[in-house]
């Protein structure tokens, strides 16, 4: 290859690299900030987006985001509450089933609750709850997850036509600055090998 156009190959790389470095850089942006704002307001549904699930009960995590919603639930934000999430590696209880079943224990009607249970991570749980969310009329909801997965879940849901507003549990932020922006980068790289994949 001619030296001028060597040259020339590795100014496009780099200018290619700089692009894609500053993408990267705004979508870490867009996730701190859709974290730190909390979105609720009455809507047709609050959706639970799942964690994991311990022989049938919820794990710490996923019980704050089930504990956030009750109490969006008790403030009449919306009628309904769906869970979400499959059963990953235990064959015996998915996250949508064990999420509805923990806020029954709480007191929520079972006419309330709609469990969504095939969900294998994030944009199928999002796909499905459209489906749902259009089965019964239902427009819009409040979404419930961590801060740092919120911004995904929005996204998410409005690519499928769902419009979405977004409730982060309470103290879900992790507490260091190292781990903060881990959890960002790796959500950011989550979100844009999902907008890759939709290329």
């Amino acid at each position: 290859m001619p030296a001028r156009a060597s040259r020339s190959a590795g100014w496009l790389v780099l200018v290619l690299a700089i692009a894609a470095a500053a993408w990267f850089l705004q979508i870490c942006g867009r996730i701190v900030r859709q974290g730190q704002r909390d979105e609720a307001r009455p809507a047709a549904a609050i959706v639970v987006f799942g964690a994991a699930e311990y022989d049938g009960r919820p794990s710490p995590v996923y019980r704050a985001r089930l504990d956030h919603a009750f109490e969006l639930f008790q403030r009449r934000l919306a009628p309904l509450v769906i869970t979400t999430g499959g059963s990953g590696l235990d064959p015996n209880f998915s996250e949508g089933g064990v999420g509805r079943d923990y806020l029954a224990g709480r007191g929520l009607p079972p006419a309330s609750l709609i469990a969504e249970t095939q969900g294998a991570d994030t944009a199928q749980s999002a796909r499905r709850v459209a489906v749902i969310m259009r089965a019964n009329g239902l427009r819009d909801c409040v979404a419930v997850s961590d801060a740092d997965h919120v911004f995904r879940v929005k996204k998410m849901l409005q690519r499928e036509g769902i419009p979405a507003y977004t409730s982060p549990r309470p103290d879900s932020r992790p507490h260091t600055l190292w781990q903060r922006t881990v959890a960002v980068v790796r959500e950011a790289a989550s979100y844009a090998l999902w907008r890759l994949h939709l290329t």
